[in-house]
């Protein structure tokens, strides 16, 4: 049996713990300690029980115990109070999401999608990096601030729900320009350019109709790609967006704090010391663990430079896409934390009233990002999966109506199939 939780599996037969595909060594006793507590979480678990599990009962001491716990928190990167949380005078309780992946003879070898990149040419001359993994109806995530196709591909923030969109689709990825594998030398930055380099994107692998998810500053530019080209757009994913920037909302709060994000990048971002990127950090994720912090003060560091980092930020300030709101028209779902810090939550609520026919799915959680261990993540998957359930649906069915080629691809896409959260 093989126990999956954020970017970690615990392959019982081969008696491996796997973090982000790569194996990780620990010794005998903290597997099994391990295996024991994923086996049973939300519970908490007795001593006298993980003794029994994996000491067969021998008498041990509780500094023997504690080592080996603390050993197995350091093996998943999960700082305290993290997943493995010590309930005082009664045991410990694994606190992540659990998905048993099934026996190694019977995995599907698309369980374990990886990704091909390629690279496209926009108009003025920028390369854009394009990631794909996985087959099935095709879903498009545009771009955010700030990405890269590789760090993202192996982050415990990301890879979960990638890995869990590829099990069941074909999803495709991009580097937005002056970003993570494209040209950092880009002459534009503008919602209209972003809208145009996602059509470059889409023309580049020949979709044909597709679903397309935007996450945070990627929800303005396929709102605009969605209103412009809904003859191919099935189903709209928006997850922590919004429809004006920083700068258009006209809010003195809002300027002033996205100017003081702009010195501090100025000052600081490209340094070894994290002291500036942690700021961004602790917004988006405020409640990830210390090794999901390090992750995303890394990828801010390696997929921009400070200089483009600030021009992305004035670009974001300007979005504007409040007017095209009503004139979407293709099936909708919007999710937003409701303490989300980065993008507040009345700008998730802004988006569902105006789009017509839109749902709404308020997300208990703090984090801009959903992270795979936290309550909301199972929710947040779960109307992702079924809502692009039915894109695969419409799919199957525009096909047996003799649809245009291309135009109904691939297999169905459910979310009893699936295993495998801008800022």
């Amino acid at each position: 049996m093989i126990y999956s939780f954020g970017s970690c599996e615990v392959d019982v037969d081969r008696r491996e713990l796997r973090k982000g595909g790569a194996a990780v060594h620990v010794e005998p006793q903290v597997f099994d300690l391990l295996v024991h507590l994923v086996r049973h979480p939300g519970r908490v678990v007795p001593k006298d029980e993980l003794i029994q599990a994996v000491w067969n009962g021998r008498i041990i001491s509780d500094s023997t115990l504690t080592s080996r716990i603390s050993a197995a928190r350091r093996a998943i990167v999960a700082a305290p109070p993290g997943l493995i949380r010590t309930i005082p005078r009664c045991g410990y309780r694994f606190d992540g999401v659990v998905r048993e992946l099934g026996r190694r003879g019977d995995r599907d070898p698309e369980a374990d999608p990886q990704q091909a990149i390629t690279f496209c040419r926009t108009a003025d001359g920028v390369h854009l990096a394009i990631a794909t993994a996985g087959s099935g109806p095709t879903l498009v995530k545009t771009a955010n601030w700030l990405n890269h196709l590789e760090f993202d591909w192996r982050s415990p923030v990301w890879a979960p729900l990638f890995g869990r969109l590829a099990a069941q689709c074909r999803l495709v990825r991009y580097d937005e320009r002056a970003t993570g594998l494209s040209d950092w030398q880009a002459p534009q930055l503008s919602l209209h350019i972003f809208v145009q380099d996602l059509e470059t994107v889409v023309d580049a692998l020949g979709l044909g109709r597709f679903a397309l998810f935007g996450i945070s500053q990627g929800a303005p530019i396929a709102i605009a790609y969605a209103v412009r080209h809904a003859d191919r757009v099935s189903r709209l994913i928006l997850s922590g967006g919004f429809a004006q920037g920083w700068r258009r909302r006209g809010s003195a709060a809002d300027m002033a704090r996205a100017e003081a994000s702009i010195t501090l990048i100025s000052q600081g971002w490209g340094q070894d010391n994290p002291a500036a990127r942690q700021m961004f950090t602790s917004l988006i994720v405020p409640d990830a663990t210390l090794e999901e912090m390090r992750w995303l003060n890394d990828l801010e560091r390696v997929s921009a430079s400070p200089e483009n980092a600030i021009r992305l930020l004035h670009a974001i300030g300007d979005i504007d896409v409040l007017d095209l709101l009503p004139q979407v028209s293709v099936p909708t779902l919007i999710l937003h934390s409701r303490s989300d810090a980065r993008v507040p939550f009345e700008h998730g609520l802004l988006l569902a009233r105006t789009i017509p026919n839109a749902r709404f799915v308020a997300l208990d959680s703090k984090n801009h990002l959903i992270l795979s261990h936290e309550p909301a993540w199972q929710r947040y998957v779960d109307e992702v999966c079924g809502f692009l359930k039915g894109a695969g649906e419409d799919s199957t069915r525009a096909s047996s109506d003799a649809a245009p080629a291309g135009r109904g691809e691939g297999r169905r896409c459910s979310p009893s199939e699936s295993r495998p959260g801008d800022r």
